[in-house]
């Protein structure tokens, strides 16, 4: 399973909480792109070498590098801040072929509340920033990942598969998150088993319906037994990130979760 370091974002810098992680048995990892966690204008050439022989040597990989989505829109009306975006998500496309990670997980975009622009120019605009964006990761070995989030313009499993099936491209999948998803009413037993074929990543956390989070296992409305064997079904195991957002013992809250995990039927390694 593929460890998250969100918790970490304020405490610590990636490579040094992977370290951490490290010692407790996780191999395999997700990096959030937030100064000063990790972001690429701060991480100078020979860092980045430094970084990559560390991961080497503790026997780790990144698996995904996350972008982000508060500080950037790839369909944002302004042309100008699209470029900005798409800046931001080619230095994050180059640290994944510095640091051989092969999945860049992106956000669509997110639209102004009142008085939107119709979803017809929105996708538009998105569309427009991935002509520019696909070929770079392409070139870097690497893929784009759009995950589904309550606050942007394709929420739901559904829209994501439109965007996925409208590039009809192997370089363009979807990171599904089980808990963006339920928070907004979406089943994701029957997501995962109805669209798998799109899916390159699953998050799993729990959260509540009425409050969004990123929470301990069984602590909220998640079918864990069902999502285990819908797992099972389609990507497996070694395709789940764990996503548990807690600062305080992080490590405490990862190790209790495999625990849960397993006893809800999951087949984890030891």
């Amino acid at each position: 399973m593929i460890i998250n370091t969100f918790s970490y974002l304020w405490s610590s810098t990636a490579i040094d909480a992977i370290a951490d992680l490290v010692e407790n048995g996780h191999k395999t990892f997700e990096v959030p792109i937030s100064s000063p966690h990790c972001w690429p204008e701060e991480i100078s050439g020979p860092e980045r070498s430094a970084i990559y022989s560390r991961l080497n040597g503790y026997g780790a990989e990144i698996r995904s590098l996350n972008a982000g989505g508060y500080d950037i829109n790839l369909a944002s009306p302004g042309a100008n801040m699209r470029r900005k975006s798409i800046e931001h998500i080619k230095s994050v496309i180059e640290l994944a072929e510095a640091w051989k990670v092969p999945e860049v997980v992106i956000s669509p975009g997110t639209r102004r509340p009142m008085i939107s622009p119709s979803l017809e120019k929105t996708y538009g605009w998105m569309y427009e920033s991935l002509e520019s964006l696909i070929p770079l990761a392409k070139q870097a070995g690497t893929r784009l990942l759009f995950e589904n989030t309550p606050y942007c313009f394709t929420p739901t499993i559904q829209d994501l598969a439109g965007v996925v099936k409208t590039i009809n491209d192997d370089a363009v999948k979807i990171v599904y998150d089980v808990a963006n998803a339920a928070y907004i009413g979406e089943d994701p037993v029957q997501s995962l088993l109805s669209h798998h074929e799109l899916i390159g990543l699953v998050h799993i956390s729990d959260t509540g319906t009425d409050t969004w989070g990123h929470d301990p296992i069984g602590t909220g409305v998640i079918d864990w037994y069902g999502l285990g064997k819908a797992v099972s079904e389609t990507c497996g195991v070694n395709n789940v990130v764990l996503e548990i957002i807690r600062e305080e013992n992080p490590e405490q809250e990862f190790k209790k979760a495999m625990q849960d995990l397993k006893d809800r039927g999951w087949e984890l390694a030891n």
